[in-house]
């Protein structure tokens, strides 16, 4: 059923309010094909929504925004390992626990990252040095145009940090609706990054004891320690990249700011954008309705209920402030909309 004027601020964890022009709620292949006959015969653009996790809604949306409600899990074991079949609908973090209470690993350093299993993909999501790719086997997605199902391998979606070719040349083309994800048959915890290793030394737990039940837990504390829930404070997690220089940017970087925390990218560096924010003074600093959060200057957080303008012109300052005193370009981690 296609609705009209809806406010879009239960469906996004910003909470800005926005009306879309239309909005349907779909559960099935066979309805999301419906709604986008319903959009391609009037030319109206596509927001597909899932937690609302990613967007940022600048203003009122003149189409049909799409709430994708597709569900479905399975688990099925093989001689080399296992693999998880999700709907695009399926809650992510409840997705990484049905796999670790099952006893199995390769998912849990992605624990409670926010939002819907079909946007996963778009994102490249990743956390404590495991990305997406790393466990990912294909995807489906319905094209726009025509309503088809069509399947993408892992060299179809030319995944890159935070990236995909969704958010590239596919663009606005398809709609996820399932996600096949391949996980190892002989588990490894992936601890090697620096506030999850420190943590798991810190409660004296010997890599041999881990278990990705352990794993997903100290993901799970250190995330609740450092990011906002979005039903308390509005918020749509790290709202920047991590941005990527050349060694020599780094290193000139580095001499003049001894503390900076930077990791290896091949044959560049990444530095921590939350950092650069800090070290600038921003965080927890507010601008009326909207700001940057008191503990994690990678979260800007919509406290007030503030419009969408508010916060993107937040987002605008603190990067142009960045760029200036270290040289930076810091690209939004959400999409914006319209």
């Amino acid at each position: 059923m296609i609705e009209s004027d809806i406010d879009l601020q239960p469906h996004n964890t910003l909470a800005i309010s926005a009306q879309s022009a239309h909005f349907a709620r779909v559960q099935t292949l066979d309805q999301l094909r419906e709604a986008l006959t319903f959009a391609r015969q009037r030319r109206l653009p596509i927001l597909p929504l899932g937690g609302g996790s990613n967007i940022v809604l600048t203003g009122d949306f003149p189409g049909l925004a799409i709430q994708l409600d597709l569900r479905g899990l399975s688990v099925k074991s093989g001689d080399f390992g296992h693999t998880v079949c999700a709907a695009a609908g399926e809650n992510w973090h409840q997705l990484v626990m049905t796999t670790v209470e099952k006893g199995l690993g390769g998912l849990e350093n992605l624990a409670l990252i926010p939002g819907k299993v079909g946007a996963a993909p778009i994102q490249n999501i990743g956390a404590y040095g495991i990305e997406l790719r790393d466990r990912f086997s294909s995807l489906q997605a319905m094209e726009i145009a025509s309503g088809e199902i069509h399947r993408f391998d892992t060299g179809d979606c030319a995944f890159a940090y935070r990236d995909s070719v969704f958010k590239g040349s596919l663009r606005d083309q398809y709609i996820i609706t399932q996600v096949s994800l391949a996980l190892p048959g002989a588990w490894e915890p992936c601890i090697g990054y620096p506030a999850l290793h420190g943590y798991l030394r810190k409660c004296n737990w010997e890599s041999g004891a881990l278990t990705p039940a352990v794993v997903a837990q100290a993901v799970t504390d250190i995330r609740n320690s450092k990011l906002p829930l979005p039903e308390i404070i509005p918020n749509a997690g790290s709202f920047f990249k991590n941005p990527v220089v050349e060694t020599a940017h780094y290193e000139s970087l580095k001499a003049a700011h001894p503390g900076l925390v930077a990791f290896v990218a091949g044959d560049r560096w990444k530095l921590a954008a939350a950092w650069l924010i800090d070290r600038a003074g921003w965080r927890g600093v507010r601008r009326n309705a909207v700001g940057v959060h008191d503990s994690q200057a990678l979260v800007l957080v919509n406290p007030g209920r503030g419009s969408g303008e508010e916060l993107t012109g937040l987002a605008e300052e603190i990067a142009a402030d960045v760029y200036a005193k270290f040289g930076v370009s810091l690209e939004p981690e959400p999409r914006y909309y319209p």
